[in-house]
């Protein structure tokens, strides 16, 4: 299902994938306050998707997809906040200043759309909002590590490269296709082209979250 997705929007999916901040930190060249910029940002972006797999607990139809969502809640709450916040300060942000922040509108746009995908509709609508970010991350690692003009020694992005390229990651992605191939058999007609503009809407967003990044966007 996940395959079929992308196939649906393949040119915004490549955008995605391909963007030029994804490109800036292949190569090291992105500015740092881009990077910052974004960090700080993506911390809000943890918290509301955190609140989107709540959500998906109660959507859930099967105690397996109850405990998933549990699962992804509380790896955020529990252990990648705090990664984060402890990653933020070795960019030079305090977590006082993550506290204080003010949303930009490309985040609040995304996050937005996928609790609004998750409240109208299925638990299989809101994974599907989901999974540009969640499974989208490991496809943006695998493809910078796959480019000629990747720059790991040196570049100050290494350490998020490792990170989302990392078998750990891969185990987190595959969790959320596994979970798109087992609800793809439930689907029934028409459907999948629901699935299909909700998939492009996100991927569109997140094209967006990249482009706050790289404008130091408000």
């Amino acid at each position: 299902m996940f395959e079929r997705l992308k196939e649906s929007c393949r040119a915004d999916w490549d955008a995605y994938v391909q963007h030029p901040f994804v490109r800036g930190m292949a190569t090291g060249d992105l500015p740092k306050e881009c990077f910052q910029h974004y960090l700080k940002q993506d911390y809000l972006f943890l918290i509301h998707f955190a609140r989107a797999y709540a959500l998906s607990i109660y959507k859930a139809e099967t105690i397996a997809d109850m405990r998933y969502g549990m699962g992804a809640v509380s790896a955020i709450l529990d252990t990648e906040l705090e990664l984060h916040i402890a990653y933020c300060r070795e960019w030079g942000i305090d977590p006082e200043e993550l506290e204080g922040l003010e949303e930009a509108t490309a985040n609040m746009a995304y996050t937005r759309y996928v609790l609004e995908r998750g409240m109208s509709g299925t638990a299989v609508d809101l994974h599907v909002a989901l999974s540009p970010c969640a499974i989208g991350y490991a496809e943006v690692a695998d493809w910078i590590m796959k480019q000629e003009f990747t720059v790991l020694e040196g570049n100050p992005y290494r350490s998020w490269i490792d990170m989302y390229s990392s078998e750990d990651y891969k185990c987190v992605a595959g969790g959320a296709i596994h979970w798109l191939e087992e609800v793809d058999a439930r689907l029934g007609p028409g459907e999948f082209e629901r699935h299909a503009t909700t998939f492009r809407d996100a991927t569109r967003l997140e094209i967006r979250f990249w482009q706050m990044g790289l404008d130091l966007s408000e």
